[in-house]
């Protein structure tokens, strides 16, 4: 795996947290990223989990949803005890985060943001989500994700 890590894999070794990388090939043409990571891993979409970047209330925040779904970015605002969201601009959402977009990691972001994960996500032991680059997969309990990221969990995809 030498060359192959990234901010995110590096924290969760660093906190000696049990997870798994996946990794698969990309198809830059692929529609859906979260789709095309299910597909190629053999796993049901509604385990794969999406990192949304959105602006509440003009402050950036994240929601981690299941790729077979939308984010709720009236239910995200709610959850941070917010008014109004809105989807971040992209360039903002990468500056951010430091990863690219289809590929940011609610892990290892360079800027700490507040996270609502799902509550779907409590029905999977584990939940994969991506590990800051397209193509490569980190599988983790929803608990530890939780728990590294001080993350909220509520209904937030629609």
């Amino acid at each position: 795996m030498a060359g192959r890590g990234t901010p995110a894999t590096a924290l969760l070794a660093r906190r000696r947290i049990t997870h798994q990388v996946h990794a698969y090939e990309h198809d830059p043409r692929a529609e859906s990223y979260g789709l095309e990571a299910a597909e190629a891993l053999g796993r049901p979409a509604e385990q794969v989990f999406k990192t949304l970047v959105a602006d509440v209330d003009g402050a950036l925040a994240v929601g981690v949803v299941p790729v077979t779904g939308q984010l709720d970015l009236k239910a995200l605002a709610a959850a941070l005890g917010g008014k109004k969201a809105k989807m971040a601009e992209m360039s903002a959402a990468e500056r951010a985060t430091g990863y690219v977009a289809g590929g940011i990691s609610p892990l290892g972001q360079k800027k700490r943001l507040p996270v609502v994960l799902d509550s779907s996500a409590e029905t999977f032991a584990t939940i994969l989500c991506s590990a800051g680059r397209r193509g490569l997969e980190i599988e983790l309990a929803p608990g530890d994700l939780v728990l590294l990221l001080d993350a909220r969990v509520a209904a937030i995809a629609a």
